[in-house]
C-alpha cells in the first residue's frame, strides 16, 4: 500500500515512539483477501482440534490405552460433536478478545463509528451497544479501568503533574505503578498493555 510510506514507524527507544504509535492512523487495515480468511479457517481449526482432542470421550479412550489418535479419527460423528463444542468455545474466546481489543482502540483514541467498521461494518449504535464500556467520555481527573490479556489496570491523571499514570496487575500476579510522566491517557493505556502482555501466563506469551 502506497499510504505506508507516510506512516512514521520510529523506533522503540525513540523519543516520540509513545506519541507515535498512540495516533490513530487512518485507514487502520486494509480489507482481507479471500487467500487472508481461508488462512485464518486454517488456524482456527487447528487450534479447535487440539481441544476437541483434549475434551472427546473417543481421544480420550484412545490416550488410556496408550494409542495415537489417528487424524482419521475425525470422521467420528462424536468427535465432530467435540469439534463442534470446540469451535464454540472459540466463538466466546473472540468475543472476548474482541473486547479487549476494542477498549484498548477506544480508550486510546477510536470511536464507536471506527470500532463498528473494524466489526464487519456494523452500525456505531450496534457497536456502543456490543462494548458499551470502550468508549468512555473522561473527565481530566477520571480513572478509567482496562481489563487485557487476563490482566487488569487502572489509568490515573495527576492533576498536579498534569500527566497521566497507570497501576497493573498481570495475569502471572506481576505489579506494576508507573511515574505519573506519560502526557496522555492513550499513552499510559499503551504502556499499560504492553506491561499486560509482556506478563501473561506462562505458555502463553505474546509474540513479538
Amino acid at each position: 500500500m502506497d499510504d505506508t510510506a507516510a506512516i512514521p514507524v520510529p523506533d522503540r527507544n525513540d523519543d516520540d515512539f509513545w506519541s507515535t504509535v498512540t495516533t490513530l492512523v487512518e485507514p487502520p487495515w486494509s480489507e482481507p483477501t479471500d487467500d487472508d480468511t481461508f488462512a485464518m479457517d486454517d488456524k482456527v481449526l487447528d487450534a479447535a482440534r487440539v481441544l476437541a482432542e483434549r475434551i472427546s470421550t473417543r481421544a480420550l479412550a484412545y490416550r488410556t490405552a496408550g494409542k495415537p489418535f489417528d487424524a482419521a479419527l475425525m470422521a467420528s460423528p462424536d468427535v465432530q460433536l467435540a469439534l463442534l463444542r470446540s469451535l464454540y468455545e472459540t466463538k466466546r474466546s473472540v468475543d472476548r478478545l474482541a473486547e479487549s481489543a476494542a477498549t484498548v482502540a477506544g480508550r486510546g483514541g477510536a470511536n464507536y463509528t471506527q470500532l463498528g467498521a473494524a466489526w464487519g461494518g456494523i452500525k456505531r449504535q450496534s457497536a456502543r451497544l456490543k462494548w458499551p464500556y470502550a468508549v468512555v467520555r473522561k473527565s481530566a481527573g477520571e480513572s478509567v479501568p482496562l481489563r487485557y490479556a487476563g490482566g487488569s489496570a487502572v489509568i490515573h491523571h495527576d492533576p498536579d503533574a498534569d500527566a497521566w499514570w497507570y497501576t497493573a496487575t498481570a495475569a502471572d500476579q506481576r505489579e506494576e505503578e508507573s511515574e505519573a510522566v506519560h502526557p496522555t491517557s492513550a499513552e499510559a493505556i499503551a504502556r499499560a498493555t504492553e506491561f499486560l502482555l509482556t506478563h501473561t501466563l506462562p505458555g502463553r506469551q505474546a509474540s513479538t
